[in-house]
């Protein structure tokens, strides 16, 4: 005899499907990562990453409306440094009249509304292609801590939203909230990159901004000695919640697909919202596998994303929002 209770009876069709899904993707869900450099009329596609751009700040005034429109409505943003302003310290970080802070300014006179989350990390103005100050082959903690805290005061100045620490220095998160407090931004939010590892699937990512880490004597060739090991899981944990003691308010896992065991294992610790970043190596093997007519993208696109929705997430920084946003209206 057939079991009484019969589980595809709830499958038998879209209408039923939909009505019992557990994971619902929304514009809601999304935190749009955006790349932007000088000039006037810039739109340049990222060579490893198809269908992406680095914008100048008036087209980046046309993309933010676009995203509104589309029903996104959060921006994480990052700059690309001319090679001139670079240097070992992050002084052009703090210019107040810095790409940074004219790129919040003007998402922000083009869409009141929308949510500026900003990139805090020495990596974009470093010669060296790191997160932090180096000194003798060593990555200086405690004295980048100080300027990623001075990078967010001028972040909050110019109107951003939340800062989005990702530097992975230890105690940087406490060093940045009493200096904000201290300024006054006391609702000024801090984004944690709390369980951030030493990923291979940021290349694109480094190509989009010219960030990686050079290759000279004596200065490190990666970032493995304050990024996490991969292999270590209790760790991101450990890193999560001494985060959120030092004042997080939305701590992040980076990257997304190999390390949702580390997002559901951190979910069901904590009470603060978590983010996911679906990172720029993520996007680039769907769009060659696609391209080649290996997979059909959008159907592996929704497929990640509810992915990482399912194990935990309730912020998902993605490349692919303005497609999914795009698939879900159509």
């Amino acid at each position: 005899m057939y079991p009484i209770r019969r589980n595809r009876r709830l499958r038998t069709n879209e209408a039923l499907r939909s009505l019992v899904r557990e994971t619902i993707i929304s514009p809601n869900d999304f935190l749009v990562p955006l790349f932007v450099v000088e000039g006037k009329g810039v739109k340049e596609e990222i060579a490893s990453m198809p269908n992406y751009y680095r914008y100048s700040l008036d087209l980046l005034e046309k993309e933010v409306k676009l995203l509104w429109d589309l029903g996104l409505k959060s921006v994480l943003l990052f700059v690309k440094v001319p090679d001139n302003l670079k240097d070992n310290t992050g002084k052009e970080a703090l210019n107040k009249k810095g790409l940074m802070q004219r790129a919040i300014k003007t998402v922000k006179n083009a869409c009141p509304d929308m949510l500026v989350m900003t990139d805090v990390a020495l990596d974009p103005y470093s010669i060296y292609g790191h997160d932090g100050i180096i000194e003798n082959g060593m990555i200086l903690n405690d004295e980048t801590a100080d300027v990623l805290a001075e990078m967010s005061i001028s972040h909050a100045k110019a109107g951003a939203d939340f800062v989005a620490p990702s530097d992975m220095m230890d105690g940087r998160i406490l060093t940045i909230r009493e200096a904000l407090e201290d300024e006054g931004f006391l609702n000024t939010g801090i984004m944690s990159y709390s369980a951030k590892y030493a990923s291979a699937f940021y290349g694109p990512f480094r190509d989009a901004l010219d960030s990686a880490p050079v290759d000279l004597k004596n200065i490190p060739k990666d970032k493995k000695t304050y990024q996490m090991d991969y292999a270590n899981r209790f760790e991101a944990i450990r890193e999560t919640e001494m985060d959120i003691d030092e004042g997080a308010d939305i701590v992040m896992v980076k990257p997304g697909l190999c390390y949702l065991d580390i997002v559901r294992d951190i979910k069901n610790e904590v009470d603060v919202p978590v983010a996911v970043y679906q990172v720029s190596g993520e996007y680039a093997m769907l769009k060659a596998a696609a391209e080649k007519g290996w997979l059909d993208h959008d159907a592996v696109m929704m497929e990640q994303i509810t992915a990482i929705k399912r194990a935990g997430a309730d912020i998902i920084a993605s490349y692919f929002a303005k497609d999914v946003v795009r698939l879900l209206n159509s």
